[in-house]
């Protein structure tokens, strides 16, 4: 009897239009969170509502004193106020002065305070963002991505739990060819859930598209409560890609990294002991 064929040592996992996708976003997102940095800076602080409060925020950071007497930083979330001098109100500069702002500098984009520049970075980075988000929906609809790859399957969702367990001791499932129900739901809440928040509640602060849209900003209950739903929202975008980048690293950095760079991912060997 002839030998069995050998199995494939190597799969192709992503499709061009989907690494092209992932590296302008890997791109896009850090000027995004670092000028959008920039700018929260002209203003620390957030709201819920149509007003900004200064005795209602649901977050500020400040400085007590003057950059001559050394200041110190506080942060107040939900009435209780923490000192987070050194990271958050009062940081050092690149030249090593103590300066009173919001985010420290190495946080920023520009690095000092300049929030003009800092708008510029930003509404750059958000067109491209958004233009690579939309094509990259009509793509998954199109040419069945979405299907095939992303929508989890009920036997995907019952076993759920293990995904969850898998992911906690950093390792991967049993089937490494497709996406497991953990990964497939975090992928479709980022690409169809927080991904067009965020872009809906930053074009809610706009005053000209608030103007010519106010259900943009009235959804929310006023432009400073989309304002702060846009803050969450990087945040939460900040958590997502750092389990992404923990998860790649801990899976093989490099396996990883060439299955995005070259579409090809390399199989572990089979398990000895199978039957014949």
């Amino acid at each position: 009897m002839p030998d069995a064929k050998p199995a494939p040592d190597r799969l192709y996992r992503h499709t061009l239009p989907v690494r092209l996708a992932h590296w302008i976003n890997v791109v896009c997102l850090p000027i995004l969170v670092m000028s959008g940095l920039q700018i929260f800076n002209a203003h620390p602080a957030l709201y819920w509502g149509e007003r900004s409060d200064p005795d209602r925020a649901l977050l500020s950071i400040d400085a007590v004193g003057s950059d001559d007497n050394e200041p110190i930083g506080l942060t107040t979330v939900f009435g209780r106020t923490f000192d987070t001098t050194g990271l958050l109100g009062v940081s050092t500069d690149a030249e090593g002065r103590v300066r009173s702002r919001g985010f420290p500098s190495w946080a920023t984009l520009p690095g000092p305070q300049w929030l003009a520049m800092g708008r510029r970075w930003h509404f750059f980075a958000a067109w491209i963002f958004v233009l690579n988000g939309v094509l990259f929906a009509i793509y998954s609809l199109a040419g069945r991505h979405l299907w095939r790859d992303l929508l989890p399957s009920w036997r995907e969702l019952r076993g759920l739990g293990g995904s969850i367990v898998d992911h906690l001791r950093f390792r991967h499932g049993d089937d490494v060819a497709r996406y497991n129900g953990l990964q497939k739901i975090a992928y479709l809440g980022v690409i169809f859930g927080l991904g067009p928040l965020i872009v809906w509640t930053g074009l809610a602060m706009s005053p000209r598209m608030d103007a010519a849209f106010p259900w943009l900003s009235d959804v929310w209950g006023g432009r400073q409560s989309a304002r702060t739903v846009h803050f969450m929202a990087c945040v939460l975008f900040i958590g997502y890609v750092a389990v992404h980048v923990i998860m790649v690293a801990a899976t093989g950095l490099w396996n990883n990294l060439r299955s995005m760079l070259s579409g090809w991912y390399r199989l572990p060997p089979p398990k000895s002991g199978g039957t014949l």
